[in-house]
């Protein structure tokens, strides 16, 4: 009788990680949550303090409050907002990219500098173009990412409203 002899196989994965150029990063602890208006260290929140509803992932034509905002990239979501007046194709073209994500928020943003800022939790980066390829990339490395810190938790079914 043949032996036969099984040698494990190890397999793995490629390993790769994603850089982002132009990445910034941060470090914030999730589950503080607070009411009322909350006086973010940046600009655009990336993390820290939040409303203890998360606002609902979808599309905005209005600013949303960051403290509900800020509670739905907890959840694992990313927040794509854009200057108020770049030109109407680059919305549709971010609507695009967003279209039938479940954690993902878009809405027009009145003070910021940059075209687009793609925002997730303690993650974020400045684009000039829609087009540009690292919005998917941001989009795949973010959105319900192991980064998040309640990553799975829902993005539907609490706070609607804008400002």
């Amino acid at each position: 009788m043949k032996r036969l002899l099984l040698i494990p196989l190890l397999l793995a994965a490629c390993g790769t990680t994603t850089t982002i150029d132009g990445l910034k990063t941060y470090s914030y602890e999730g589950g503080d949550h607070q009411e009322g208006r909350i006086a973010y260290k940046e600009t655009h929140p990336v993390g820290g303090p939040h409303n203890a509803q998360w606002q609902n992932c979808g599309v905005y034509t209005q600013d949303l409050y960051p403290e509900y905002a800020v509670h739905s990239l907890e959840h694992g979501a990313v927040w794509v907002t854009y200057r108020p007046d770049i030109q109407q194709s680059e919305v549709l073209a971010l609507q695009e990219a967003l279209n039938g994500r479940t954690h993902t928020l878009l809405s027009p943003r009145r003070d910021q500098t940059a075209s687009i800022v793609m925002t997730a939790w303690n993650a974020q980066l400045d684009l000039e173009r829609a087009s540009d390829p690292r919005v998917s990339a941001f989009i795949q490395k973010y959105e319900q990412a192991g980064t998040a810190p309640e990553a799975g938790a829902s993005c539907s079914g609490a706070y609607r409203e804008t400002q």
